[in-house]
């Protein structure tokens, strides 16, 4: 998939009548040389992600778990970038991180969420690394 997604649609793919209708984008893309994630939505929200912050809040079960006790709190992930971006049907995205984390599949609701909630988000995740030891410029997860 290109770096941009305009009008509404993902690569040309358009919203059929049963899909549950939520946050849609209009433009996505990669900016900074993969340090940010620049995403709108129609009706105007737009939201600059960082790579860390969705490295580390990234959906996939190796991060999240399968259970919320499972979910696990990844340091050194300051200076990341997105390497690119994978089309998943029309609801999502799998990011491709330089180091090599692929396994993410980032709906529009959730990339909706992450924005809407970054400042909360990312003060647990900071706390969460506190309390565990870990840092965001030494690989680690606990």
């Amino acid at each position: 998939m290109a770096n941009k997604v305009a009008g509404g649609k993902v690569a040309g793919q358009v919203r059929s009548m049963n899909e549950k209708i939520g946050p849609w984008p209009s433009e996505l893309r990669i900016q900074d040389s993969g340090r940010v994630l620049r995403i709108s939505f129609e009706g105007g929200r737009a939201f600059d992600l960082p790579a860390e912050y969705l490295r580390v809040m990234s959906p996939s079960a190796e991060v999240q778990g399968h259970r919320a006790e499972e979910r696990l709190t990844v340091g050194g992930k300051r200076h990341c970038a997105i390497a690119g971006i994978e089309e998943v049907g029309t609801y999502a995205v799998r990011l491709i991180f330089d180091d090599s984390h692929s396994t993410g599949i980032f709906t529009w609701a959730y990339l909706h969420e992450l924005g809407s909630r970054r400042e909360q988000m990312w003060a647990a995740y900071e706390a969460a690394l506190a309390a565990k030891g870990l840092s965001r410029d030494r690989a680690g997860q606990a």
